[in-house]
């Protein structure tokens, strides 16, 4: 809530619907197949990111609460964060992921494209109440994920 409700005015409904679902998620977690990681510097939080890969649905792993504070962006801390959370799911499950986010996040929606997702959809819904344009991307499953061999791009 640090970054979005100031940058993007979401409020309570935004902060109630991200309580309720990653205490599922955490309450759900199979540590085999799920990943959550944080990031740390002098005790305080300035990252964290999730793959969930027993709940993502018919559409993959669905990576989850992607947030680099301000303290940390521009230290690579991101990039870190996201080839961490891919490689597990390429580890754990060898299929696409997906993840909704919204336009405006042009520096998230670039190291998403370096990582192979590309934009899906975009939608006029916005299940986070701040006013935004919803959208999904998804990267395909690896190569060597496809039952023939043959790319799913």
């Amino acid at each position: 809530m640090d970054y979005y409700a100031p940058a993007w005015g979401f409020g309570l409904g935004f902060e109630t619907k991200l309580a309720a679902e990653l205490s599922a998620f955490l309450a759900g977690l199979d540590p085999a197949r799920d990943l959550f990681a944080t990031a740390w510097r002098d005790g305080r939080l300035i990252g964290s990111i999730s793959m969930d890969v027993s709940g993502g649905g018919p559409r993959g792993a669905h990576l989850r609460w992607f947030v680099v504070s301000d303290a940390a962006r521009g230290t690579g801390l991101g990039r870190r964060l996201l080839e961490q959370a891919i490689a597990h799911a390429d580890a754990v499950s060898a299929g696409p992921v997906w993840l909704t986010t919204f336009a405006g996040l042009d520096a998230a929606r670039a190291l998403y494209e370096r990582f192979g997702f590309r934009l899906a959809e975009e939608l006029d819904r916005d299940q986070w109440q701040g006013g935004v344009t919803e959208q999904l991307f998804v990267r395909p499953a690896p190569v060597s994920a496809q039952p023939d061999g043959s790319p799913d791009r």
